[in-house]
């Protein structure tokens, strides 16, 4: 019997992180066939040609999808949606896999779903159910649910959520998020390893800091991220450090990153914008950081399983669970002025100290990654999808 063929469209760092440590399990425990197509940002120096952190963890890149063009308009966006359409077709047509696995809800997952549904591969989603109502992706991510076999959810209520959307609960499974389950693996470079990987001296007191347009929001962006870079002037003046990471490729995302590097270059020594950081120093930067600040899901996600405060600004996460360490303000000046104060405060780390890791991170699930694993070797492919009526 030939071993099943199970492949993974990665599009950005973000997920392919989370998806790493899954795909070195299925390459190296040789239970099934691992297949790689990298899109989008992966490809792009501009976001760090981070297709090469992929092979430098030692994984083949079976089928590299070039999409993403210069502009980040609307007109630009669908432009590479459909330019991953048309190269994930001919990867599907050469790779021939038996089950496709995508995580998330950028529109390049979107192009790989419609794919897969015409090349009647089953595709298996991680995550499904959750709700971001600050950003186009929530619509995508529930529109990748009715194209997917499998679902993976992060929370047991987005697994009701999915089963109420007229999927079969025998092909629905809370998993939690692997993000959080690698972290309980990681092993962290030390501070100063980081540092030097980096090129900069983060010290003892400083922030990661990652923002990104509110898409449902056009014409926003540059008040919001002028809003965000003056309230982190606030902790800069008082010697905070930041640490950026760079927004992904979004409609509207040029000119934010534009502005985060302008202001890292006022504020040399001070602040570090960096396009990637990749995994293990990504999560190495939390380790040590004393706060997340911006409106990234890693800030309502991954940093509550560090113990860290996170500073959520704006309405591109809303909507989504969160935990008691998770602070939301609105995207204004004095609001995140004084959210800063607030999650920088020793009183509020000593708070969330206290707090039940189960309550602290509704995402946190023991084994998250074996019951992905299993079901992904082992879940039944073939049937006809039909609507499930919840009595």
């Amino acid at each position: 019997m030939e071993k099943r063929k199970i492949c993974f469209v990665t599009g950005t760092r973000a997920d392919y992180g989370i998806m790493a440590p899954l795909m070195k399990r299925i390459a190296t425990e040789g239970e099934a066939q691992l297949q790689i197509i990298a899109t989008n940002m992966h490809l792009a120096p501009e976001y760090g040609m981070t297709v090469n952190e992929i092979e430098k963890d030692g994984l083949r890149v079976d089928a590299r999808v070039e999409s993403l063009l210069s502009g980040d308009t609307p007109s630009a966006t669908v432009k590479s949606m459909g330019l991953t359409e048309i190269g994930i077709a001919d990867a599907f047509a050469r790779l021939k896999p038996d089950l496709v696995v995508i995580l998330g809800d950028r529109y390049e997952m979107l192009a790989a779903a419609s794919a897969a549904l015409i090349f009647r591969i089953p595709v298996a989603h991680l995550y499904g159910g959750e709700t971001t109502e600050g950003a186009y992706d929530d619509a995508i991510r529930h529109a990748i649910t009715k194209l997917s076999w499998l679902h993976f959810t992060s929370t047991e209520l987005y697994a009701r959520r999915i089963v109420r959307m007229g999927e079969d609960p025998a092909r629905v499974f809370w998993a939690g998020s692997l993000g959080v389950d690698n972290i309980r693996h990681e092993d962290f470079l030390p501070l100063e390893e980081l540092e030097e990987s980096i090129g900069f001296q983060l010290g003892e007191r400083y922030v990661v800091a990652t923002f990104h347009p509110v898409t449902t929001q056009p014409g926003e962006e540059e008040r919001q991220t002028a809003a965000m870079l003056k309230g982190l002037d606030d902790i800069v003046e008082k010697g905070w450090r930041v640490l950026f990471t760079m927004p992904n490729s979004d409609t509207g995302g040029k000119r934010v990153a534009s502005m985060i590097s302008d202001w890292a270059s006022a504020h040399p020594g001070q602040v570090k914008a960096v396009a990637s950081l990749g995994r293990r120093r990504f999560y190495s930067a939390m380790h040590n950081a004393s706060a997340m600040v911006g409106n990234s899901s890693s800030g309502l996600i991954e940093a509550p399983a560090f113990g860290i405060p996170t500073l959520n600004v704006g309405d591109r996460q809303k909507g989504r669970a969160r935990g008691e360490s998770v602070v939301d303000v609105t995207c204004e000046y004095d609001a995140i002025a004084k959210g800063l104060r607030k999650v920088l405060s020793p009183e509020f780390r000593k708070m969330i100290s206290a707090v039940p890791a189960e309550t602290l991170n509704p995402y946190e699930r023991d084994g998250s990654q074996d019951i992905i694993y299993r079901q992904l070797l082992e879940a039944p492919l073939s049937g006809v999808k039909t609507f499930y009526e919840m009595e």
